[in-house]
């Protein structure tokens, strides 16, 4: 077997602890507010960590494509003006085309 299956299997067996590790916390330390707040808040950050790397990675370095920023910029006002999901989506895209069509 490769070099990159057994790297797929340990990525496989070790999320799979995690997620055992999730079910197997006991009930008391789940019904803290602080590991509450903690859970509620971690997967926002995480998307938006992920928005980030996505909108303003190119490779290795940072790029500022004015494209890619007013996309971002007008799926902020329609998640702001509470569009649905798939509205966000199309918006963002319908602004990116139109800029890189416009040769910005």
């Amino acid at each position: 077997m490769s070099p990159i299956w057994w790297a797929v299997i340990a990525t496989a067996v070790g999320c799979y602890l995690l997620k055992f590790a999730g079910l197997s916390a006991p009930r008391r330390l789940l019904d803290q507010p602080q590991v509450r707040r903690f859970a509620e808040l971690v997967p926002v950050a995480l998307l938006a960590a992920l928005i980030a790397v996505q909108t303003l990675a190119h490779g290795q370095s940072i790029q500022l494509d004015g494209a890619r920023l007013t996309g971002l910029a007008a799926a902020v006002v329609a998640l702001v003006l509470r569009a649905p999901f798939l509205v966000v989506l199309a918006v963002a895209a319908i602004a990116t085309a139109l800029v890189r069509m416009a040769g910005f």
